[in-house]
């Protein structure tokens, strides 16, 4: 997809910048379009945009935001096809998980905050004290290239209904999905200038609205070492920073459970989308009595799963979504084999049959370490470590022995003893016996090097709003 425009003000404009990017087809290495990153003069603007119409945005009434919720739900609905086109081009998601996860995950976002708006208080009176929720001002959101429609709709609804403009920035790995979602926004209700969407690199455009003046807030999703870049730069204006940032997810396993199954669950859900999840359980913790047979299930399941072209609609795992990320599993897996852990299958190189794309082996270390780099560091592939814990108390140390706490999994007999396990582990979010779904608006965000914020229902809606107090 060639994207010569950017959408500002209402109108398709443009761009002052003059720097092209291609974009690269992860499957087979192609360019299959371009984007222009937006000079100074661009992102000027659409903060411009966004402040003049912070006002009208401000001013929306509960029916209005209803109404444009709707819409850009029964738009996207119209669009779905092109959606899932976009993004398995773009970032070599399997079509047929383009069409479903990637697709539904963004609009299940618009579904669930037209669902709690009702309830929500924007208003509290405690007898001489009146709580109000403001709109937070215009806000800069920046968003990654693992779940470019999910992201971006999160971001959006939330704003939508707490009444602010903001401008919108995707990664410039996978602009596609944005440029359409700015095209169904442009045919409903939504007061023009509330949305504006540029494209450009986050080194640049992004430390830009970063720093920018007039954006009174950054929501920003990626990786850890941008969201520190980020959070140094809203420094200089004192802005509002929310960050869901990088994870390296622990999933306990306890003895009492089918083994089979609870590590055919794992695996599923840490390969899903190649890996390429902040959230993914990359750490599976069994019982050491268990381990050989646990990594056994382990490999099964890994091979099982059919990498290779995302058009096929037996692919599992498709390529992942760029060569830098791409070189970068590599050098992990190869660090993780040179720490001493025992490789099981996968390893470093293309799956046997490829030449062409940034296809992974999937891999299984067992018998890892937790203080191994491959146990610490976030891979962002399809590679899973499989640690051994001597009782539930090591358990829960090796989980939480980690900088990150986004999210977790516990697998157990007892339900009641996976909620208190739960209570212990220091991420934002915990699966207890169950695939993780996102068609709930529970929470979602981090603890520690994770991020701060939360997304997701009344809780994201929460994210873009001030607390005011009146005292009579």
């Amino acid at each position: 997809m060639d994207i010569k425009e950017f959408y500002i003000d209402g109108e398709w404009v443009s761009p002052d910048g003059t720097d092209v990017i291609d974009l690269i087809n992860p499957a087979n290495e192609e360019i299959t379009g371009s984007i222009i990153s937006a000079s100074k003069k661009d992102v000027d603007d659409a903060v411009k945009s966004a402040k003049k119409s912070f006002e009208i945005a401000s001013a929306l009434t509960l029916e209005q935001k209803k109404k444009v919720l709707q819409e850009i739900i029964d738009g996207m609905d119209t669009r779905r096809q092109d959606f899932a086109k976009v993004i398995s081009e773009e970032m070599g998601a399997p079509l047929k998980m383009a069409a479903g996860a990637q697709y539904g995950s963004g609009i299940i976002h618009f579904k669930n905050t037209l669902s709690v708006i009702d309830d929500f208080k924007f208003c509290e009176v405690h007898d001489n004290i009146t709580i109000n929720k403001l709109p937070i001002g215009p806000v800069g959101m920046i968003t990654p290239w693992n779940w470019p429609l999910n992201q971006m709709c999160t971001k959006i609804a939330s704003a939508i209904a707490a009444g602010t403009s903001f401008v919108l920035k995707p990664s410039e790995i996978t602009p596609g999905a944005a440029h359409i979602l700015a095209q169904v926004i442009d045919e409903t209700s939504l007061p023009k200038g509330i949305l504006n969407l540029i494209h450009g690199y986050g080194q640049t455009v992004g430390r830009e609205m970063s720093s920018h003046p007039d954006l009174e807030m950054i929501s920003f999703t990626g990786s850890t070492r941008a969201g520190i870049d980020i959070q140094k730069k809203a420094s200089e204006n004192i802005k509002r920073v929310s960050l869901e940032l990088g994870g390296k997810s622990p999933n306990i396993i306890m003895d009492d459970v089918d083994l089979e199954a609870a590590v055919n669950m794992g695996m599923k859900q840490c390969f899903f989308n190649t890996g390429q999840s902040c959230s993914s359980p990359t750490r599976m913790l069994v019982p050491e009595n268990l381990l050989e047979e646990a990594t056994k299930y382990a490999v099964q399941a890994s091979e099982a799963m059919v990498t290779g072209d995302p058009s096929e609609e037996e692919t599992f795992l498709g390529p992942i979504s760029n060569k830098t990320q791409y070189e970068k599993v590599q050098d992990l897996i190869q660090e993780g084999i040179d720490e001493g852990a025992k490789l099981a299958c996968g390893g470093v190189g293309k799956p046997n049959g490829i030449k062409n794309g940034f296809y992974v082996k999937p891999t299984v270390f067992t018998n890892v370490k937790n203080s191994m780099k491959i146990a610490q560091d976030e891979i962002f592939g399809p590679v899973i470590c499989l640690i051994p814990y001597k009782n539930i108390e090591e358990a829960i140390n090796i989980a939480n022995d980690t900088s990150y706490g986004l999210s977790s999994m516990v697998s157990c007999g007892d339900p009641k003893k996976g909620q208190q396990i739960a209570k212990q582990i220091r991420a934002g979010q915990v699966i207890v016996n169950r695939i993780s779904r996102g068609d709930y608006p529970a929470p979602f965000g981090g603890f520690k090097m994770s991020g701060n914020g939360r997304e997701h229902g009344t809780f994201g809606i929460d994210e873009y709003l001030e607390v005011q107090a009146v005292i009579t």
